[in-house]
C-alpha cells in the first residue's frame, strides 16, 4: 500500500525532490517534530525518555513485559527449488497478546510531510480492493481506519464459517498511524484485538509513542525505506541457533505478521 510514484506520474507537492534539492529551501523548512502534538515518536537527535529499546538501525523499538518483537523480511534470493534463502528487513512488528503493530520508517522531504498524501493513497487502494477506509482523529493526529479484505490461508479454511469460506476472504479491521518527523515519516499499522480493545490498544500506543527514528545524513529520495538492521545480539545469535530465545521475547528469526493489500 506504500509505494513510490511510477514513471509517467506527475509529482505532487514537491514530494519527488531529493534531500539535496530541499536543502536549498532550508529557511522554509518545517520542523515536524515541533508541529505535531507533544510527545513521541522521537527523532534520534532530540531529547527523549530513556527506555529499554532494541536498536534496528533506523528504528529503535521499546520493549517490555508481554511484548514480542518480530522482523518482517522481504526475500531477495532463492535456492534452486525457489525457496527464499536471503532477504532484507522491511519492517518490525511488535506483538502484544492478539494484537500487532507493524513499524516502518521512510525518508521524507524537508519542507513538507507525506502522511496526508500517503493516507489518501492508502485509503483509495483499500477502497479499490473492495474494502472500506475513513479518516479519524487519534492520539497522533489524523489516522486511517479501515476494513481490509484478506485471503484465507488454506490451512485454516476448515476453521472459518461456511459463508466466509465460500466468499474466499475475510474482513480485517486495521488502524494506520502516521507521524511526519524531521526528514522522516514513521508508519504504524495496528491489527488484531487492539483495533477495538482499549487495553491492548493502550499498550501498542505507548510502544509507537516511544519509538526513536534515526534518519541519518545520507541523501535519500522521499518515500525510500530507511535501512533496518538486526541488532548486535541477534547477529551474534546466528552462530548459536540451538540456544533458547532471550527472555525479553525477541526472536529475530521469526517472520512477523504483515499487512498487505489484496489485489
Amino acid at each position: 500500500m506504500f509505494r513510490r510514484r511510477g514513471q509517467g506520474e506527475e509529482p505532487k507537492n514537491d514530494l519527488e525532490l531529493t534531500d539535496e534539492e530541499t536543502d536549498v529551501a532550508a529557511d522554509d523548512a518545517v520542523d515536524h517534530a515541533d508541529a505535531r502534538s507533544e510527545g513521541g515518536p522521537w527523532d534520534a537527535e532530540a531529547s527523549f525518555p530513556e527506555l529499554e529499546r532494541i536498536d534496528f538501525g533506523a528504528v529503535q523499538v521499546p520493549i517490555g513485559p508481554g511484548l514480542e518483537v518480530q522482523v518482517n523480511v522481504e526475500a531477495t534470493e532463492a535456492d534452486a527449488e525457489g525457496n527464499p534463502i536471503g532477504g532484507r528487513l522491511v519492517a518490525i512488528t511488535v506483538v502484544h497478546g492478539e494484537s500487532g503493530l507493524q513499524l516502518q520508517a521512510f525518508a521524507a522531504p524537508k519542507r513538507s510531510g507525506i502522511w496526508d498524501e500517503v493516507r489518501r493513497e492508502t485509503g483509495a487502494e483499500i477502497t479499490e480492493a473492495g474494502g472500506q477506509a475513513e479518516d479519524a482523529e487519534g492520539p497522533f493526529g489524523t489516522e486511517l481506519r479501515a476494513m481490509v479484505p484478506v485471503q484465507i490461508p488454506d490451512e485454516v479454511k476448515d476453521q472459518v464459517p461456511d459463508e466466509i469460506r465460500e466468499q474466499g476472504f475475510a474482513w480485517q479491521p486495521v488502524r494506520f498511524l502516521g507521524v511526519d518527523g524531521p526528514r522522516w515519516f514513521l508508519r504504524g499499522v495496528v491489527s488484531g484485538a487492539a483495533v477495538e480493545d482499549e487495553e491492548q490498544w493502550q499498550v501498542l500506543e505507548d510502544v509507537f509513542r516511544n519509538v526513536v527514528v534515526l534518519r541519518g545524513d545520507q541523501p535519500m529520495p522521499p518515500r525510500e525505506l530507511l535501512e533496518l538492521t538486526l541488532p548486535e545480539e541477534a547477529q551474534e545469535a546466528l552462530g548459536r541457533p540451538d540456544e533458547d530465545d532471550d527472555d525479553d521475547g525477541f526472536n529475530p528469526f521469526e517472520r512477523g505478521p504483515e499487512i498487505t493489500e489484496v489485489r
